[in-house]
């Protein structure tokens, strides 16, 4: 891990965040503005967010060219406004500009006529703000002001509609969910600055390195590294407290793809900013493991059987930030850092996109072929899928083998490379469909190598290489591994099973996410809000 320079710099990196601050002050004095569009706003927006995009490639520039840069800390005690420019910062807030640019374009007309649009445009503006100021943190009281901030912003854009319960009792639910995250990451924050005596996050992470790797003994870093868990699993809508986050769809189209796309990613970026330090404890891994990988299985049974594209949407973000949380447990960060980047570009689009998806869905409709339900086909279809991850693996010089976390990480691929090639292996189709399902999977196969080899190798000095497991975290991730397992050979299977009862009882609790959101409401009392009964 090299040590970042100091250089004044990093302060360029405000001028996004500081642009669109002043764009939520315009659009906040110009609320007695006559008309409908307030053009001042929309000008100064845009132009915000390609400035932003501007700023992220400059930023990409000094860390390519210079290595990763830090600003001078203006504060006390080693705790104030510091910011830090490395591989991970400038890919994140990389991806925030382009996705603000695209959300902030797609506001204007979205809400094109509406009295409030100035209003709207002006929280979008500040919760840019924040999630840009959160992802560039290079001390600690940045990044917990940032991430509170962040969630401020968020609650004026889900009850933008007071008027609308639904949206009103989710984003209860949400702000009180956020809440107990953020006592966790104020714990988490003052742990580690009474333990290392500073804020910093470069003299924490080699701290920390010089701590040396972890044991089940609870220390004051152990500590820290559950309480950033925690907050990280609050934030992502993990098992059990998810309800908010589908249930928050009542709001603009625009808000829930900045939150599918932008703010849940918080969490497992939280994590892989601090992977220096949840490394160092197996307690925080073994807690990621297993709830981000319970959630991750959980949200992607639940979404098959949502009659509502918004909802399935939601359960999927669910499940794919479970994944990403449970693949930094297993300490593989430039995975999780992959899977977090596509996710954010597909979810925009899924959502900005989502008011054409059932006409797209009519268009696309075809005729599948008739499944056969062959147990030497769908066999055959693991065994190709397994040949062509171990395949790759050699040709990448990866040894799945030897690394059992590597090997889980390969399982999970080769599942899902299975059921792009099962369905049309085992049917009545014909050798062309197969052959086509097969060079897909390869293709997917080849491009999670590729991808993942190249941001493993961005990220090599910002993140560890990630400990090795233990017998408890071995444990756990078998037995995720074999539930994945169970799960996508029964999905594979249905289609050719006679339908009954048990099966239709059990599809019926699934489409009601097994009621845990009915447990979330009464623990919070969400059910009891003014108007809820009305």
């Amino acid at each position: 891990m090299s040590e970042p320079t100091t250089s004044s710099l990093a302060f360029l990196v405000l001028g996004a965040p500081i642009a669109f601050v002043a764009v939520a002050a315009v659009a906040a004095m110009a609320r007695t503005e006559q008309g409908l569009r307030p053009q001042r706003v929309e000008r100064m927006g845009i132009w915000a967010a390609w400035g932003g995009v501007v700023v992220a490639v400059a930023s990409a520039a000094i860390v390519a060219f210079g290595g990763a840069v830090e600003s001078p800390t203006i504060g006390i005690s080693n705790l104030g406004l510091s910011i830090r420019l490395d591989a991970l910062s400038t890919i994140m807030i990389t991806m925030i500009a382009l996705l603000g640019v695209v959300i902030f374009r797609y506001s204007v007309t979205y809400l094109d006529g509406d009295p409030r649009q100035g209003v709207f445009l002006g929280r979008l503006a500040l919760t840019l703000a924040a999630v840009e100021v959160l992802v560039t943190a290079g001390n600690l009281a940045v990044l917990l002001a940032a991430w509170i901030g962040t969630s401020l912003a968020l609650h004026r854009l889900l009850v933008f509609y007071p008027e609308r319960r639904r949206a009103t009792i989710a984003a209860r639910k949400k702000f009180l969910v956020a809440r107990i995250g953020d006592v966790f990451l104020v714990v988490a924050t003052l742990l580690l600055f009474k333990k290392f005596g500073t804020g910093n996050l470069e003299a924490i992470f080699e701290a920390a390195r010089q701590v040396g790797r972890g044991s089940w003994s609870f220390g004051a870093l152990e500590a820290a590294a559950v309480c950033l868990c925690f907050a990280a699993l609050l934030k992502s809508a993990q098992f059990p407290t998810h309800g908010w986050l589908v249930e928050v769809m009542e709001t603009p189209t625009p808000v829930s793809a900045l939150l599918h796309a932008g703010i849940l990613n918080a969490g497992p970026f939280l994590a892989i900013r601090m992977a220096f330090v949840i490394d160092d404890a197996p307690p925080a891994r073994t807690l990621l493991i297993a709830v981000g990988g319970f959630t991750a299985l959980f949200g992607s049974v639940v979404l098959l059987t949502q009659p509502s594209v918004k909802a399935g949407l939601a359960y999927s973000s669910v499940a794919h930030m479970g994944f990403m949380l449970m693949v930094c447990g297993m300490g593989a960060y430039p995975a999780a850092l992959l899977h977090l980047v596509a996710h954010s570009f597909y979810k925009a689009h899924a959502f900005l996109s989502s008011g054409s998806a059932i006409d797209e869905v009519r268009a696309d409709k075809v005729s599948l072929p008739a499944r056969l339900g062959s147990p030497i086909r769908i066999a055959t279809s693991g065994g190709i899928a397994l040949g062509l991850y171990f395949a790759l693996a050699a040709l990448w010089r990866v040894n799945p083998v030897s690394d059992p976390v590597v090997f889980a990480i390969g399982a999970i691929l080769v599942l899902g490379t299975s059921q792009i090639i099962a369905p049309a292996l085992d049917s009545e189709g014909g050798l062309a469909g197969t052959v086509r399902a097969g060079l897909l999977a390869a293709g997917v196969t080849t491009s999670f190598f590729a991808l993942e080899s190249g941001v493993h190798h961005l990220l090599r000095s910002t993140v560890p290489d990630g400990a090795a497991a233990d017998l408890v975290q071995l444990a756990v991730i078998a037995a995720t591994v074999t539930a994945f397992t169970a799960v996508v050979l029964l999905q594979i299977l249905e289609p050719s099973r006679a339908p009954s009862r048990r099966r239709r009882a059990l599809a019926i609790h699934l489409r009601n996410g097994l009621y845990a959101n009915a447990l979330l409401d009464r623990a919070v009392g969400a059910l009891h809000t003014k108007g809820a009964a009305r």
